[in-house]
């Protein structure tokens, strides 16, 4: 049962026409007719899931395609599955619809078509304006398709658009970077989202030598870069890793990190409701198969005790500039001393503020959050 009356939904959708290097996350190959049963599946299992009780006591504030290549989507496919969602639940009049989208994988009338089937907002899957490093990558556009596809987003009338960038990448030095943000900045996107290499298992690159890594100071700097840039051109540095212009923060992903509910669709989507997180079925065939077989397709269930709830809203509210209230730190750091000393040494070094009843990370303490956040688990 949920918690509360608004809930979140996220449907995965796992097509790639090529896996980039760095990527960890669930996909598979495009391919048109897995494509037509996974359209099929998806909408069969928002159906299933409508059939619970409290079905008709939620309201969806928000909706986000991940994936994968979501921009793979036909838009006739998008309205179909956005059509199911409205059946089966009361989606709020104001909900945010967000799709991620690759630069090579849209045009103007593809942007138009989503907008019409009832998306507000655009993630664009960028991460570097220097062609070399794009292809180091594994990534098929370029840095003229790129802002090609930024152009064509704003011209199809999109007026809230993200865009994805990565740092710490082989072979970009801070000069590079610079050009990047410069550049991107220029566009004027109503959000940014940064993220540091990370070589996770299940990427290409998780499980060979990457060459041309830059040392870990030019890391560092390239965070700096872009939180001064940033910060100069009037975004709001407001997650670890995503800034945005006044009123533009992705309410979606805000749902998480305040420890919201959301239903998942598609092969391994993960959802919470309650006290209870779930994963579906990876591959797509097994995925399919389980929901054309009338069952749900979930493969992992966890179910969180008190203390992990703590601990998770603790990690999850820090890592938003708005912190968490302080009695929820206090409650993690009693009778733990050693925990104790470890928050007064962050507080120590300028990475833990307090700011009447609330505590949060400052952006120095963002760059080291992965750090403090194993001491909070």
């Amino acid at each position: 049962m949920p918690r509360t009356r608004e809930i979140g939904v996220y449907v995965h959708v796992p097509f790639c026409v090529k896996k980039c290097y760095y990527c960890a996350f669930n996909t598979a190959p495009h391919d048109d007719e897995a494509m037509r049963r996974y359209v099929s599946a998806v909408r069969s299992e928002i159906a299933i899931a409508a059939r619970a009780g409290w079905a008709s006591d939620v309201a969806v504030a928000s909706v986000f395609f991940g994936g994968g290549t979501p921009s793979l989507l036909h838009p006739d496919d998008l309205a179909g599955i956005l059509a199911s969602l409205g059946r089966a639940f009361v989606v709020a009049p104001d909900a945010e619809i967000t799709i991620e989208c690759n630069p090579e994988s849209v045009t103007r009338p593809k942007f138009e078509a989503y907008r019409a089937s009832g998306v507000t907002r655009v993630s664009l899957g960028v991460q570097s304006l220097d062609d070399a490093i794009l292809l180091t990558l594994g990534r098929l556009h370029g840095s003229t398709g790129a802002r090609r596809a930024f152009e064509a987003a704003r011209a199809a009338g999109c007026d809230n658009v993200s865009v994805d960038l990565m740092y710490g990448l082989p072979d970009q030095d801070g000069a590079a970077w610079r050009r990047t943000v410069g550049a991107v900045l220029d566009w004027r996107p109503d959000h940014l989202s940064p993220y540091g290499l990370s070589l996770d298992a299940g990427s290409v690159w998780g499980s060979t030598e990457v060459p041309g890594l830059p040392p870990e100071d030019t890391v560092v700097e390239q965070y700096w870069t872009l939180a001064r840039e940033a910060r100069a051109r009037g975004y709001d540095h407001y997650e670890i890793s995503n800034y945005a212009r006044p009123g533009f923060r992705s309410r979606h992903n805000l749902g998480y990190w305040r420890r919201g509910e959301y239903l998942a669709f598609g092969p391994g989507a993960c959802g919470f409701l309650g006290d209870v997180r779930w994963g579906n079925a990876k591959p797509v065939a097994r995925y399919c198969g389980e929901i054309e077989a009338g069952r749900l397709p979930i493969e992992t269930f966890e179910r969180l005790d008190t203390g992990q709830a703590l601990a998770e809203r603790l990690i999850l509210g820090l890592r938003t500039s708005d912190g968490v209230p302080r009695e929820w730190l206090a409650a993690r750091l009693e009778g733990d001393r050693r925990l104790a000393e470890r928050v007064a040494s962050w507080r120590a070094a300028g990475w833990l503020l307090d700011e009447r009843d609330r505590v949060r990370l400052t952006e120095a303490g963002f760059l080291v959050s992965d750090a403090l956040f194993v001491d909070l688990l």
